[in-house]
């Protein structure tokens, strides 16, 4: 079992899209994931203002903290700082892994996106607590989806003492292709956030994970 300091699940991922919602539903949404048995939450916000990010993060943040499920920051670092997030996870193209450990501090989570062997190694070296793998199926949430096996999902898995995640077009009718693969966790956007009832929808992928992980 993986031991640190920052204390987190990542066993149900949930990354929001709030771009077809109003805010209000939105936030319904958010807490109803978090009814559902969220264990980690990341807010994911590509066209807002930094303004506008950090508002809506404060208003997430609070219904996150009721449920004790720690919040993730997309990106931004500093909208992470600015609302004392847990943590922030960062891609290819952001700020490079150890210089955000810096900035955060040992104490904030610190996630990392790894399609590879050698970036997945990278990450962990450079103070990254989780990682991200995939895109494992194509995703409505991004226009260019690089797939992911899971032959390498698998690799990955077993290169690194952190926990890996599968991401990527993920729900609860083709997660089985995840078996014997390792993973700590699935993260899903549109398994849950576009759900009719997104309680429901947490609630069955988390029952389902039992069978897989």
């Amino acid at each position: 079992m993986y031991k640190t300091m920052r204390n987190f699940d990542p066993y149900l991922y949930f990354i929001t899209d709030s771009t077809i919602y109003d805010e209000d539903e939105f936030l319904y949404r958010v807490e109803k994931a978090l009814k559902g048995g969220v264990t980690l939450m990341q807010l994911r916000e590509k066209n807002k203002s930094t303004k506008e990010y950090i508002e809506l993060a404060e208003k997430v943040h609070a219904i996150s903290k009721r449920y004790n499920v720690p919040l993730i920051i997309d990106d931004r670092v500093d909208v992470a700082l600015a609302i004392d997030a847990e943590g922030v996870h960062l891609g290819a193209s952001d700020m490079p892994i150890k210089t955000a450990r810096k900035i955060m501090g040992e104490d904030k989570i610190v996630g990392a996106t790894a399609k590879t062997v050698p970036w997945a190694k990278q990450a962990y070296e450079e103070g990254a607590d989780y990682l991200g793998v995939g895109a494992i199926f194509p995703t409505t949430t991004k226009v260019k989806t690089v797939l992911t096996s899971t032959d390498t999902l698998r690799e990955i898995c077993e290169s690194v003492p952190i926990p890996v995640n599968a991401i990527g077009g993920l729900n609860i009718s083709n997660v089985d292709v995840l078996k014997n693969t390792k993973i700590d966790g699935l993260c899903v956007v549109s398994a849950i956030m576009k759900a009719n009832n997104p309680q429901k929808a947490a609630e069955e992928l988390k029952s389902k994970l039992k069978e897989i992980i």
